[in-house]
């Protein structure tokens, strides 16, 4: 595995992690809004990752050398609604959006598990930044070898 290509692993991670960062924030900051353009509240959205494709791949014989040697990064695929937690019902008649029953619809936001996938997100991108700092030093002392 070349310094290059494990150079461009952690940056994959780092840009993924950052992508997932201004998801959550996201979720953060539509979490009281109870109308969206299609008129029902806002869902809380999440991001799907895959392993990156390679762009080393210009043969299927590195095709094999790579997957034997590990993988070649993260993407995010596609950004998700959760479908599965039901909204906040919360009874307030006086809302402009609330039903015939006095309830009003609010995201299925929670702020705290928001937080802790913030905190996740942001120790992984961390850990790639320690160790796009390793492979950087590393190269230095590898170039300092032939003075």
């Amino acid at each position: 595995m070349s310094v290059f290509r494990s150079m461009s692993i952690s940056a994959s991670g780092m840009s993924a992690q950052r992508f997932r960062m201004d998801v959550i924030a996201q979720n953060i900051a539509n979490q009281d809004n109870t109308r969206t353009a299609d008129g029902s509240p806002y869902r809380r959205r999440t991001v799907v990752f895959q392993e990156r494709n390679s762009p080393y791949l210009f043969s299927n014989w590195l095709h094999a050398v790579e997957q034997r040697a590990g993988g070649t990064g993260v993407r995010a695929t596609q950004v998700v609604e959760d479908i599965k937690t039901d909204f906040k019902m919360i009874y307030d008649p006086s809302h402009p959006d609330a039903d015939a029953e006095g309830y009003v619809a609010y995201p299925n936001v929670d702020r705290e598990q928001e937080l802790v996938d913030m905190l996740s997100a942001l120790r992984s991108y961390e850990a790639n930044v320690t160790a796009l700092n390793n492979f950087k030093n590393m190269a230095m002392k590898a170039l300092e070898i032939g003075r």
